[in-house]
């Protein structure tokens, strides 16, 4: 019953979102023992993006599988950062995001390389746009752990041109 809603909704474009892509990359069963028998519920993790440089990810809860990735996807709509794209869709530096055990090595690419990233991490490097990227999963292969070591290292990236105006040079020196 939920590989075939989760296979129908992997990859949708949801019409309330617009021009955001959302992508499910693990969809868990919870089994709760109560006195009158289970209580069986579903989590989601979705990772939502526009494929220009803007990806977020978000966990939603709920008694059945659809409900769940709706919750998911308005969770990650709400928590979506900012990546700094280089011209050929890649890094501009290599960075490696540390959450819990789980930590991420991600290193920019040269141009028809594509994305060299197992799921997760895949998912999240497709919805917001980078094309050519190296990475690697050291530690936990927790999806949930692994996503959020993801997008740490994310959020240390910076843009080239901000760096040089916090050191004080000018692009045309350079």
């Amino acid at each position: 019953m939920a590989t075939a809603e989760l296979k129908e909704n992997k990859e949708s474009r949801n019409p309330e979102a617009g021009e955001f892509k959302d992508q499910v990359i693990y969809v868990g069963r919870v089994t709760k023992v109560v006195k009158g028998g289970k209580n069986f519920s579903f989590s989601a993790l979705v990772v939502v993006g526009d494929g220009n440089g803007k990806v977020g990810f978000g966990l939603g809860k709920a008694l059945e599988v659809p409900s769940a990735i709706k919750k998911g996807i308005e969770s990650a709509k709400r928590n979506m950062i900012r990546v700094p794209l280089t011209s050929n869709g890649s890094l501009p530096h290599p960075v490696t995001g540390i959450f819990g055990s789980g930590s991420v090595l991600l290193k920019p690419a040269p141009e028809g390389t594509g994305i060299i990233a197992g799921a997760a991490v895949r998912a999240i490097m497709e919805a917001a746009g980078i094309h050519n990227v190296m990475t690697k999963s050291l530690g936990s292969s927790n999806p949930h752990n692994v996503v959020r070591a993801t997008f740490e290292g994310l959020k240390e990236l910076m843009d080239p041109y901000t760096v040089l105006t916090n050191r004080g040079l000018d692009q045309a020196e350079v």
